[in-house]
């Protein structure tokens, strides 16, 4: 979003004229579509990888670390661990007794 248009929302919201008010609504409409469009695809891409991770998790014979999963599966850990904590948290345990977490299904 320019910077003018943010500038003239100011103006807006202190009571002062704005001329090019459609023109700053379809650019916050464009900025909330880039956005929904990037969480989709974040959502798609955690959709993809979970049935990995899940069977990596069905087939430990105990608590495996986001580095096992990772080596086992070729994700990235960091896609991992999000993927337990926001996504997958209802389907997996996170044991964090000892100096990595392990995390099992539920």
């Amino acid at each position: 979003m320019k910077k003018s248009s943010l500038r003239a929302i100011v103006s807006y919201l202190n009571g002062e004229a704005v001329t090019n008010i459609d023109e700053i609504k379809n650019e916050i409409l464009a900025e909330l579509a880039k956005g929904e469009a990037k969480a989709d695809a974040n959502r798609a891409l955690y959709a993809d990888i979970h049935d990995a991770v899940m069977e990596v998790l069905a087939n430990a014979n105990a608590p495996v670390t986001a580095n096992e999963i990772a080596m086992e599966t070729g994700i990235a850990r960091g896609k991992i661990v999000y993927g337990i904590r926001h996504y997958w948290h209802d389907e997996v345990v996170i044991d964090d007794s000892g100096n990595a977490l392990k995390y099992s299904l539920k």
